[in-house]
């Protein structure tokens, strides 16, 4: 055996290339032996020169004129060369000679897709598939699984991959292909049958568990997830993607300790990912222990610098903890990167509202409902401002803004009536009252919560009486 076979190899391309120049030069002693030209077309082809690779193949075809390996090498040539019907022409003689060559079909699907008849290059695959089995089977089902997905046909693509796991139940590719597009497609019960069965056979198949984990949080069993991904890691103890899904459950099922504990198993075994430390953090978050939530929000803000929700995330931390200019200065990092977000605009003002900056705050609402016009909170926070700063001329102009801007949200109507109340329009506060409480009676408890002395106004309290004996409300 060469101690060089690489340096073996070179020196007999080599040769090959020097023979085949003498034979197109009418040398004598040049004879090439079929597989020789198959090298020289492999070599030119390597090096993307498919002219030198298309003279050598018919050189070969001209003396080996019964040779279908050549046949298809010219073929692929021509494809490579955007010739798609002369490549299916050629593939036509090719199955005259030998039509047991999954190539042969493989090609012909290559130039169909390149002409956009995926139907025809699915056909010519349907058929073949008929003719073979074994690995050869598996090789055109694979083709025929991309050529489905190429033409939108999703339902098909799972179904190969269905039947390619019959035949072979431990296919790697296959089982991690399935998992992806038994969830794309919804089809989950299928899928926990098909690797209930896999199982069955192959209970050490780490995949297989896996991947009816997958299925099972697909339709939201999320215990019986866990359970599968569970059998996944006892199998492979670094199996980081079943911690992963398992972290997903936990959260699902509101079960935030244990999901911390799977998701920094994730880190621990794959490389630090912004994503899984937003998600201890969000789970910290829900514990209520926000100097953690805060920690893991800032690691992940490392890693991915430009994601604004990141600073949000902080700030509502913050906020959380009444450290209103810490979180104003999160705050104002995220606004930014994206100075028109609502939700950060709305923090904001929420923010300076607690500090009793009211211009500010006023500010940063206005922001929020020129962007978002239709939506309530920003509108409800821009008139509580306006009450707390005891600007009630303002509310009262404001508060019509918002009921018309909303088609009507009967809420507006509570806050006009508490601003014309407070101004000393007594009557017109009352009416206004009386028509949102013909709108919406339950809204009356809001009303109240605005400003809880509105209960010494005899008039209010009498309204309120006559509805309460309507039972209009609880």
């Amino acid at each position: 055996m060469s101690k060089n076979p690489y340096r073996q190899d070179r020196e007999e391309i080599r040769e090959l290339l020097l023979q085949f120049e003498n034979l197109k030069n009418g040398l004598p002693n040049s004879f090439i032996e079929e597989d020789g030209f198959e090298r020289i077309i492999e070599f030119y082809e390597e090096k993307e020169q498919f002219q030198k690779a298309l003279e050598a193949v018919e050189y070969g075809i001209y003396q080996y004129p019964y040779s279908a390996s050549l046949l298809l090498g010219k073929a692929d040539i021509l494809i490579s060369l955007r010739k798609y019907q002369q490549a299916l022409q050629i593939l036509e003689a090719a199955e005259t000679l030998d039509s047991t060559d999954t190539n042969l079909f493989i090609l012909k699907t290559d130039a169909y897709l390149a002409l956009d008849e995926q139907e025809k290059a699915a056909e010519v695959l349907e058929a073949a598939i008929e003719t073979f089995e074994g690995d050869e089977k598996l090789d055109l089902l694979f083709e025929l699984a991309d050529v489905y997905d190429d033409y939108e046909n999703f339902e098909k693509v799972f179904d190969c991959f269905a039947l390619i796991l019959t035949i072979d139940p431990n296919s790697e590719e296959a089982l991690y292909k399935i998992c992806f597009w038994t969830d794309f497609t919804g089809r989950n019960e299928e899928g926990i049958k098909i690797h209930q069965r896999i199982i069955e056979q192959y209970p050490f198949n780490e995949l297989a568990w896996f991947n009816l984990g997958a299925a099972y949080q697909g339709i939201k069993l999320y215990e019986k997830a866990i359970d599968a991904y569970n059998y996944a890691v006892a199998i492979d103890e670094k199996f980081d993607y079943a911690y992963r899904n398992m972290g997903d459950a936990y959260i699902r099922l509101r079960k935030y300790k244990e999901a911390i504990e799977m998701l920094e198993k994730v880190a621990e075994l794959s490389r630090p990912e912004a994503v899984i430390y937003e998600a201890i953090g969000h789970c910290y978050d829900k514990l209520t222990n926000y100097p953690q939530a805060r920690f893991y929000y800032k690691k992940a803000s490392h890693l991915n610098a430009e994601d604004s929700q990141m600073y949000y995330k902080i700030a509502c931390t913050y906020m959380n903890e009444g450290s209103w200019q810490s979180a104003i200065k999160q705050l104002q990092a995220a606004a930014k990167m994206h100075s028109m977000q609502p939700e950060y605009n709305l923090a904001l003002g929420q923010c300076y509202m607690q500090l009793n900056n009211i211009d500010e705050a006023i500010s940063y609402f206005g922001l929020v409902v020129r962007v978002r016009p239709k939506n309530t909170n920003g509108w409800q926070e821009l008139l509580k401002c306006m009450l707390e700063g005891q600007l009630f001329e303002e509310g009262i102009e404001y508060s019509d803004f918002a009921f018309e801007q909303t088609d009507g949200k009967p809420i507006f109507l509570f806050y006009k009536s508490m601003f014309l109340i407070s101004v000393g329009r007594i009557k017109e506060g009352i009416v206004t009252l009386e028509t949102g409480l013909n709108a919406n009676p339950k809204l009356i408890k809001k009303f109240i919560e605005l400003n809880p002395s509105i209960l010494q106004h005899q008039q209010v309290v009498e309204i309120i009486a006559q509805y309460k004996k309507k039972k209009l409300f609880k």
